[in-house]
């Protein structure tokens, strides 16, 4: 068989200038010039000297790639004839893109999800002081210097049991929350446990409800699992359970934030709660308590969990420390039903085994030894310092396009535009001058969108917040309103 000309073959993809060793390129080159058909199943290789002096390398480069690539049997040596590509390789082999493929779209738009980066107004950033650095580095290094010796090893997928412990305290002080440590998983970040609920209780074409308008994440995950989505609208009051029951009764799953709804941050009165309750009870359906920010109130005390007057089992809590820590830290925690427990745990085992040890005692000694109050008294001045700096800031640069009013709870504030602006245009003119204000009506899944912009006040410093509320006001005054709907 008639051998190519591999000078062709190989030169162009190795380059002296690229620091990753001639050796690895002219290896690699081989590779794929076998793995692309370039190089036959029984193609000869010109002799190592030969290719050594068209290629310009050592000879001992050339040498060293042969035998990488016997060892793993892309090529075979025959005593006295030289080197030939395996005869057992298939014909026809499809090499691995060269270049990363496209991924996928997902099957909600990526600006309605969380984003990183700093510039205000942009959500999911928090706060932190000098005193909780101070601590973290403390209790990092006492860990560090004397390490558990479970450290060293692999973990209890449920998280380690002084954690849970510590957990399973503070949410029944702090939110009423009824549960036991062993009813309590520790994962990696919200997000990941309501992906675990999407594989252990939901399965394709299962209908769930949502409120609409809905966090987008959710929305996400509930439609990559398959579920049938039920929108259920948002009042006053929180999500209508009456329409749910109208859309469909029988539903496998409903997600609520009853502590403050996201994104219209109103809270889910008691007699919706007591309906939603009853619902789940009567037909053995769950519901998801997503209680994402509730530490945070500015004015009187939160409605106490779903899940604490759930007498008949059937609410999963999920929480996280990314609002009230910081997003980093990759740790949250879900209370499960007992039903519910197992599987969820063996979930877990097969998405990530367990959470990170070091990661876990720190924020084991943040919680037990009290720092965790103090960090969130510090937190909530701040943070309410912040809140109503941009308030303040919105009214007097933007009173002409929002209505603006100061949130009660939470970390970001909901500002509607006046009839005749479109969120999603003034998001994207606000984006060009380093503004991210979120539009709302993309949230929403039936019936009419409100036009509004998510701002995010935490995690920014005021005079930050103030200097963006002016390129907000600016970039607004840019567009032309259309005239209103009749």
């Amino acid at each position: 068989m008639a051998t190519p000309d591999l000078s062709e073959l190989l030169l162009p993809g190795i380059d002296r200038a690229k620091g990753a060793p001639l050796l690895r390129q002219v290896y690699l080159e081989l590779r794929r010039a076998i793995l692309e058909g370039a190089l036959p199943p029984g193609a000869r290789l010109p002799a190592s000297r030969a290719l050594a002096q068209r290629l310009g390398v050592a000879r001992n480069t050339v040498v060293a790639a042969y035998e990488q690539l016997l060892a793993e049997g892309f090529i075979e040596g025959r005593v006295g004839a030289g080197s030939f590509v395996s005869r057992d390789l298939p014909q026809g082999l499809e090499p691995p893109p060269r270049a990363p493929t496209r991924p996928a779209p997902l099957p909600i738009a990526i600006p309605n999800m969380v984003q990183p980066g700093e510039k205000p107004f942009n959500t999911g950033r928090t706060s932190w002081d000098e005193a909780t650095s101070r601590l973290w580095r403390q209790l990092t290094l006492r860990r560090l210097q004397a390490p558990d010796p479970a450290m060293l090893g692999y973990g209890d997928p449920r998280g380690s049991a002084e954690l849970r412990e510590a957990v399973a305290h503070y949410l029944g002080a702090a939110r009423a929350v009824r549960c036991t440590p062993d009813q309590v998983v520790i994962t990696a970040g919200a997000q990941q446990a309501i992906d675990l609920v999407c594989k252990v209780v939901v399965s394709p074409g299962d209908p769930v409800w949502i409120e609409d308008p809905c966090y987008p994440a959710f929305r996400a995950a509930m439609q990559a699992a398959g579920a049938r989505l039920v929108p259920v609208p948002v009042d006053g009051q929180g999500m209508v359970v009456a329409e749910g029951l109208a859309a469909s009764p029988a539903a496998r799953l409903a997600y609520v934030t009853p502590s403050s709804q996201y994104p219209l941050g109103v809270v889910l009165s008691m007699a919706r709660r007591m309906e939603l309750l009853s619902w789940a009870r009567r037909t053995g359906s769950w519901i998801v308590e997503d209680d994402y920010d509730s530490e945070f109130r500015y004015g009187s005390r939160p409605l106490a969990s779903l899940q604490g007057i759930d007498e008949a089992g059937r609410v999963i809590y999920i929480g996280t420390f990314s609002k009230v820590l910081f997003p980093g830290l990759r740790l949250g925690y879900a209370v499960l039903p007992q039903e519910l427990l197992q599987p969820f745990i063996s979930a877990r085992v097969l998405s990530d085994w367990h959470p990170p040890s070091l990661q876990e005692g720190v924020v084991t000694d943040f919680l037990a030894d009290g720092h965790f109050a103090q960090h969130l008294r510090r937190m909530r001045q701040r943070y309410r310092l912040c809140r109503d700096t941009l308030v303040e800031a919105l009214r007097d640069s933007c009173s002409r396009f929002l209505d603006i009013d100061a949130p009660d709870q939470g970390l970001k504030l909901l500002a509607r535009l006046r009839p005749g602006w479109r969120d999603t245009e003034v998001s994207a003119l606000a984006e060009r001058v380093g503004v991210i204000a979120r539009p709302v009506s993309p949230m929403f899944m039936s019936g009419r969108p409100i036009q509004a912009l998510m701002l995010g006040f935490s995690g920014h410093e005021p005079g930050a917040l103030k200097h963006a509320a002016r390129l907000l006001g600016d970039s607004i005054g840019r567009l032309s309103p259309e005239p209103p709907a009749e």
